[in-house]
């Protein structure tokens, strides 16, 4: 829509991305999950709608926003605006002391991991279910590791580890993830130094016929073969030893790497198209649940053709 005296205007790819996701987000059962805990007109000021929150909510998750930064960009942006659903001329936009606060209600009641489910089954009413496929695997999410703050020292519950030669500090992000559709039905999220291994019955279903896997999920067969008796463990096997390569079992490597690889997209969405790279709060809890958020919208993002196709009668 154009505004003022403009006779020219290009469409963003922020624009085309807000369209999409304004018709793919189950905005009604979100909102129904939030709704009993969120607060009710009363004798104070009337709370904003849940759903605008949401949008708001989902406006820092998409484009990396903080509190403060989401206030702003809604009063810089108007696309923005229109796809909170603000008018400027009847009402402020919700300052980052009401969107803090619907994010520390969020945190409290473990929204994230409710809003994850709710997704999934409305995936699942569209026809779009999960198989009988497994991928797991972990990221390391960076948390800051400067202890130049009030209390002097770094965030507790976050814990530091070796991948390759580097050092890491911060949490990491254990997810289970279709083979075929791609969509994160698990999430489990702990300090760094966890081993991946050590969550991988909580990231299968139980139903599993595969399970892939990369090398830090090697000699996993009983454990998952007492999560889901009828899966078939393909996790990466050792192929080195000492000064000898078995090529055989590398090349059984590289060919299980075709669908093991496919977890990989997730991460690039969660990390790149939506810039989650490193912790916003302290805290495990609060970070998981925005992992849990940022999943949910991942499988939104990576399945948005197929929910934007009519459905077939």
């Amino acid at each position: 829509m154009a505004t003022g005296f403009e006779r020219y205007r290009k469409k963003t790819r922020r624009a085309a991305f807000l369209e999409e996701m304004e018709q793919v987000v189950p905005w009604g059962d979100l909102a129904s999950r939030v709704e009993p805990y969120y607060p009710r007109a009363g004798n104070g000021r009337r709370p904003v709608g849940v759903e605008r929150m949401l949008r708001i909510y989902f406006l820092q998750q998409w484009f990396n926003l903080s509190d403060p930064a989401v206030e702003e960009a809604l009063y810089d942006s108007p696309i923005l605006r229109e796809f909170a659903r603000i008018d400027l001329g009847q009402e402020p936009v919700p300052d980052e002391t009401t969107v803090c606060k619907f994010r520390h209600l969020l945190e409290a009641h473990d929204l994230g991991s409710a809003m994850m489910k709710a997704v999934n089954l409305h995936l699942q009413s569209r026809g779009i279910k999960i198989a009988t496929g497994t991928i797991v695997d972990a990221t390391i999410i960076h948390a800051p590791s400067s202890t130049k703050n009030a209390d002097q020292q770094r965030d507790p519950e976050m814990h530091q580890t070796k991948k390759g030669n580097p050092w890491y500090f911060g949490m990491k992000a254990h997810v289970g993830v279709d083979s075929r559709t791609k969509i994160i039905h698990s999430v489990v999220v702990t300090a760094a130094n966890v081993a991946d291994s050590r969550v991988l019955p909580e990231l299968l279903h139980g139903e599993e016929r595969k399970v892939w896997g990369d090398q830090a999920y090697r000699g996993q067969g009983e454990a998952i073969h007492e999560a889901a008796p009828q899966a078939q463990d393909l996790t990466h096997k050792r192929y080195r030893y000492k000064d000898r390569v078995d090529e055989v079992e590398r090349a059984k490597n590289r060919t299980k790497s075709h669908i093991r690889s496919r977890v990989e997209h997730v991460f690039a969405v969660i990390k790149l198209k939506f810039g989650y790279a490193k912790v916003r709060y302290r805290g495990i809890q609060k970070n998981a649940n925005q992992v849990f958020t940022l999943c949910a919208l991942s499988n939104l993002f990576m399945l948005r053709k197929r929910l934007l196709c009519p459905q077939r009668a």
